[in-house]
């Protein structure tokens, strides 16, 4: 069983990705604390290179990235890659975003959600990436209790839900992540890891 390191030190976002690459029999493991990656990218396609890249290196191990975040038209494509700094907690992330939108005259609320995705070597070299994209809106207040993040404020019009109104599944299938994901598994599944 190949072992691919998740060039992350969230143990959340490790169990994500497993549930999406389940199916092909990959061991995952955390990056160790001490490596650290430095996301000096203006984008997150850069981002998700230099993560997974910079910890296959350091491991001389398979290792895959993603970076992921909400752009907002009103704002210029903000929060973006700077979505998980936004603010201090979800919490405070949420009120700063509805409160830039209320100052704008809530005019657009188009947004989308990003995720993109590297598989680097052990030698560091890219081998596959893709991005994902979820277009919605931001709702006027938090809707539902699931998800994290911008998840009660994202909502997808085909389902007529929020992100933290759907069940895992639902999430899974339709978030910027699911799509990513599913883009990337034909290519993952012809690899041949050593």
């Amino acid at each position: 069983m190949p072992t691919v390191v998740v060039a992350t030190g969230n143990p959340g976002k490790l169990k994500e990705m497993q549930v999406y690459l389940n199916e092909l029999g990959w061991q995952l493991e955390l990056k160790p604390s001490e490596i650290d990656i430095e996301e000096t990218g203006s984008t997150f396609l850069e981002n998700a290179r230099l993560k997974a890249a910079g910890v296959a290196k350091a491991l001389n191990q398979w290792a895959i990235a993603d970076d992921s975040g909400l752009e907002v038209q009103a704002l210029g494509g903000a929060p973006g890659i700077y979505s998980a700094r936004y603010a201090d907690s979800d919490q405070a992330r949420i009120d700063r975003l509805l409160r830039e939108l209320v100052a704008l005259g809530d005019r657009n609320r188009s947004a989308q959600f990003v995720c993109a995705l590297a598989l680097a070597n052990p030698s560091g070299d890219i081998v596959l990436e893709t991005e994902g994209i979820c277009p919605g809106e931001i709702l006027l207040e938090p809707q539902g209790t699931g998800g994290f993040g911008y998840d009660p404020i994202f909502y997808l019009p085909a389902l007529g839900k929020s992100f933290a109104e759907m069940s895992p599944a639902q999430k899974d299938a339709h978030s910027h992540r699911g799509i990513a994901f599913a883009q990337l598994m034909p290519d993952l599944k012809k690899l041949a890891l050593e």
